[in-house]
């Protein structure tokens, strides 16, 4: 059975993802995106009012497979906890040895776009990154770990820290060590024992 013809919005957001991602929001034209597309710069018009319209909806239509795709890291890695948590980097670092590999889409766009914090994308970047913040505390309160917010924070910061410091020395084995912080910090917080009046927490299979 043949698969469906992708509609015009889906080709012009499919090509926006490679053009956007590959060349940066700023080097790329609505004429660029029309061209991958295969369509009329008219009907990228048609399905969005502006670049910024369409650089928004690029990002839209990343953050739900990206925080699944961490999810499915973390949730299928062996081990415990710290584990699980150091899993996510070192699959980023598997992706980061790909030669197509350019980075986090959403910390590089906000980069472009540092000069302008109103901008639909910035607020896009902001929740989607915050969405991963708030899970990771989630898995952090499951398991009665004491400040769960502030691991998950710290957490935060190493991975961005790894996407940033890979694109810097190109070197994916920054994410490796970001990760065995990041498995550290919850091996730590672990030792420390569960929330008071809570029972103790060994390990998460």
């Amino acid at each position: 059975m043949s698969r469906p013809t992708p509609n015009a919005r889906d080709r012009i957001l499919t090509a926006a993802n490679k053009l956007f991602y590959s060349e940066g929001i700023r080097a790329v034209s609505l004429d660029n995106i029309a061209e991958k597309a295969g369509i009329t710069k008219k009907t990228v018009y048609y399905h969005f009012k502006s670049k910024d319209d369409l650089v928004e909806a690029y990002l839209v239509s990343r953050d739900q497979p990206n925080l699944t795709l961490y999810r499915k890291w973390f949730s299928e890695a062996d081990g415990g906890l710290p584990d699980k948590v150091a899993a996510i980097f070192s699959q980023i670092a598997v992706s980061a040895r790909h030669p197509k590999w350019k980075g986090c889409g959403f910390l590089r766009t906000a980069a472009e776009l540092a000069n302008m914090p109103g901008h639909p994308a910035m607020k896009v970047g902001a929740a989607h990154k915050k969405k991963f913040e708030t899970w990771l505390t989630e898995e952090f309160q499951a398991v009665d770990l004491e400040q769960p917010e502030a691991l998950a924070r710290h957490i935060v910061l190493l991975l961005d820290g790894a996407f940033s410091t890979i694109l810097v020395h190109r070197d994916a084995d920054y994410a490796e060590a970001a990760g065995n912080a990041a498995s550290a910090l919850v091996l730590g917080a672990m030792q420390k024992g569960p929330v008071a009046g809570k029972p103790s927490v060994k390990s998460m299979g």
